[in-house]
């Protein structure tokens, strides 16, 4: 399906869903460590996981029973301008801060997926 435009700014008007692109921004992550990391029920980040992935910016690749998802290079190249906010505005959101935080602290406790 080819990215709207429409489709890529409203999927990016949300703060759940920016701190979802913070957290992949350093590489794939199954659902449940998102939403671990967030706080936020398992419903709530699928649907919000959903939205990015109809927008195009992020992908999923499921192995057993887990599915993993990390950002769309494709999508970057596109608009580049997604790499901006990505790499440089979402470190300025202090939540967003906080949790890349949380999940190194989860990753060095071994709670994750991986």
């Amino acid at each position: 399906m080819p990215t709207d435009i429409v489709y890529l700014f409203k999927a990016l008007a949300d703060e759940n869903r920016i701190r979802i692109l913070n957290l992949l921004k350093n590489g794939k992550l199954c659902v449940c460590d998102i939403e671990a990391v967030l706080g936020i029920k398992q419903s709530n980040t699928s649907r919000h996981l959903n939205k990015l992935k109809m927008a195009g910016i992020i992908v999923s690749e499921k192995k057993s029973q887990w599915v993993y998802y990390r950002l769309n290079d494709t999508i970057f190249l596109k608009f580049p301008f997604l790499s901006m906010i990505i790499s440089d505005e979402i470190e300025k959101i202090g939540i967003c801060k906080d949790d890349l935080a949380l999940l190194e602290k989860f990753k060095a406790s071994g709670r994750f997926c991986d």
